[in-house]
C-alpha cells in the first residue's frame, strides 16, 4: 500500500519546538539523538546538527521504532 508523501522538515521548521536527549548521553559532544513532540508527531534529529533533517514519525511509528531498538534490532555494534 502506498503512504502518503512525508514533508522535508528542517530544525528552521520548527522554531517553537523544545528537543530533548537521554540524560545517560552526557555532556561529551558525541553523537546524540534529540526527540521532541508536536501535536501527534514524535520528532528526531542529530544533536550536533539542530538545524538540519527532523525525523516525524506518527505515533504507531514511533511505538514500533521504540519496540525494536529495545529489542536490539538496530545495535550497531
Amino acid at each position: 500500500m502506498p503512504t502518503a508523501p512525508r514533508q522535508r522538515l528542517t530544525g528552521v521548521d520548527l522554531p517553537n519546538v523544545t528537543w530533548r536527549k537521554a540524560r545517560r548521553s552526557g555532556g561529551s559532544g558525541g553523537s546524540c539523538v534529540e526527540v521532541a513532540t508536536q501535536g501527534s508527531a514524535h520528532l528526531a534529529r542529530d544533536s550536533k546538527d539542530p538545524m538540519g533533517p527532523v525525523l516525524a514519525f506518527t505515533g504507531a511509528e514511533w511505538g514500533a521504532l521504540l519496540f525494536e531498538v529495545k529489542a536490539g534490532a538496530h545495535d550497531l555494534s
